[in-house]
């Protein structure tokens, strides 16, 4: 017999891994496992069977059969170094090959460790195919009278099925370009399979034991799925599988509004579908001042997009391929139907098969890898970096945690994180920005804190755009009037969000901004006549008059 792992897309449930598993059955295959979560199927076949039998058997049971590769021991390892590194890395995203990388110019003798695809969350079902699809879904929304050329039937309903493809096609390019083609450049080792700590200084690969001087956990986090009687039995979707359907929903129904939830459901929205967010929280994106949250509900509603919010959960069914969401609201009983539904309710770190209690590595409530101020983890060891550590869940801090990491572990450093002044973006439109404090974190931070508050309206880019519902909001020192946090809802806020971070990194103050030059009719120019704002009414002034 050999043994198999092959991706499987569009398995959602339990249910769905006992349909593969039956249909792998049916043609021989023994010793099967099929795991929704992760998004694969491994299995033995006779020697004598071609895996592209398997595939086909995956396919005719409705499932999306991708790449295949035998699993057996890996031959790269050296009989008489065997096992021994420098630096082992548990998982293949934007921490972990940062950190190998970093780790690679101290000369230290790398492998990194891969159950899945390499990659990680960002490129292969993260950020890189949803805002591929996002802007499709923009594009479709902008110009619905004049269809984008591959996007629709010709009823005048979007095929999803093209846009998919182009999707997998970038994910393919910027894996291999920017992941799979730089263990040969840098040299490491790359070694597949599901890792487990036996003691501090070994793990179990593949049936292998590797020991190292220094590990690094990067193995990042999944989505999580909340505690909803009737959860289990129905045909849900993640952020994962939604992006693969190859039909637009009629109605999508999503639980959870953070980023994740309401980039997804915008996107829908904009491809055709009838969409519901709903969430326990009072308000969207309750973790920023009101000003956002009421600006980009605003935005939402008016462009028809149901939000339930304050909702508690009784139950959820499935009545054929209708699903049913039982909720209370405000006193309220009611049932939110839909033909697809959408859980996003955060993420859980991928810590459970790592056997950390072995390794001496503690954990927090929710699974986290719990780490210092210099990336290490509770065994001197061991260090851990990225979403695995439920930091700020975006990948450039990911790589930055990972580079400092190697740097500490293996290059006698000392350096500490640094996550005081991190940038945020959602994908939605208009888009949220956010970075440094909010009023309440200020004022919480002992600070005298004065505020400008800037309708977009009061934005020439946005009036001539005719798009102005949304906010510039700066939070500021009464005392040394330096800025403190700046946040806005508007088209192209990821892009004017830099020029802020700049100024509350270096401490600019009120006037620094306000005194400079900025470019007329640019969505940045909101960022100046915010800094204004804290001193005059900018509706009194003419255009560029400061």
């Amino acid at each position: 017999m050999k043994k198999y792992r092959v991706d499987v897309q569009a398995m959602t449930c339990t249910g769905c891994e006992e349909h593969v598993v039956v249909a792998l059955e049916a043609i021989g295959a023994k010793e099967i496992q099929a795991d929704f979560r992760k998004g694969e199927a491994v299995f033995k076949l006779p020697e004598n069977m071609e895996v592209q039998k398997a595939q086909k058997a995956i396919a005719d049971a409705n499932y999306q059969p991708g790449e295949a590769e035998e699993v057996r021991a890996q031959e790269a390892l050296r009989p008489d170094e065997e096992g021994e590194y420098d630096y082992i890395i548990i998982g293949s995203g934007g921490a972990a090959f940062s950190s190998a990388i970093e780790a690679v110019k101290h000369g230290a003798k790398v492998a990194m460790i891969e159950r899945g695809t390499v990659g990680g969350t960002c490129v292969n079902i993260g950020c890189v195919p949803s805002k591929t699809l996002l802007r499709a879904g923009e594009i479709n929304h902008l110009a619905k009278n004049n269809p984008f050329i591959g996007l629709h039937t010709s009823a005048g309903e979007v095929d999803l099925a093209p846009l998919v493809k182009q999707k997998e096609e970038l994910v393919t390019d910027l894996r291999n370009k920017k992941y799979v083609d730089l263990v040969e450049d840098y040299g490491f080792e790359l070694i597949k399979g599901e890792a487990r700590f036996i003691d501090e200084h070994t793990i179990e690969v593949a049936g292998m034991k590797l020991s190292a001087k220094q590990f690094l956990i990067a193995t990042g986090a999944a989505p999580a799925m909340p505690a909803i009687s009737g959860l289990e039995e129905v045909d849900y979707l993640t952020s994962t599988t939604l992006l693969e359907l190859k039909k637009v929903p009629k109605r999508l129904t999503v639980i959870g509004s953070g980023y994740i939830g309401v980039e997804l459901g915008q996107l829908f929205h904009h491809l055709g579908s009838e969409v519901t967010l709903m969430q326990r929280s009072s308000r969207l994106f309750q973790e920023y001042d009101p000003e956002i949250s009421e600006a980009l509900t605003k935005a939402l509603t008016e462009q028809g997009i149901r939000l339930v919010t304050g909702a508690t959960y009784e139950r959820i069914e499935q009545d054929g391929e209708v699903k049913k969401v039982y909720v209370e609201v405000d006193g309220q009983k009611r049932i939110i139907e839909s033909d697809q539904l959408l859980i996003a309710a955060g993420r859980t770190p991928n810590t459970e098969s790592l056997n950390l209690n072995a390794a001496g590595v503690e954990t927090g409530r929710l699974g986290e890898v719990r780490i210092d101020d210099y990336a290490k983890t509770t065994n001197e060891r061991i260090y851990a970096a990225g979403d695995v550590t439920l930091g700020p869940q975006f990948v450039y801090v990911a790589a930055y945690q990972g580079r400092v990491a190697a740097g500490n572990a293996l290059g006698g450093q000392k350096e500490k994180l640094d996550l005081a002044i991190v940038p945020g973006v959602t994908f939605t439109a208009p888009a949220v920005a956010t970075v440094g404090l909010t009023e309440k974190q200020a004022k919480e931070n002992g600070y005298d804190v004065i505020t400008s508050v800037l309708p977009l309206e009061a934005v020439p880019r946005a009036q001539v755009n005719r798009e102005t519902t949304g906010v510039f909001k700066l939070v500021a020192d009464a005392k040394t009037r330096q800025l403190l946090g700046g946040h806005i809802v508007a088209e192209n806020a990821g892009d004017v969000i830099y020029a802020v971070t700049l100024a509350v990194k270096f401490g600019l103050t009120i006037e620094n901004i306000s005194d400079t030059f900025a470019p007329y009719l640019t969505m940045a120019e909101g960022v100046k006549l915010a800094a204004l704002t804290f001193d005059k009414d900018v509706s009194q002034l003419s255009c560029c008059a400061g």
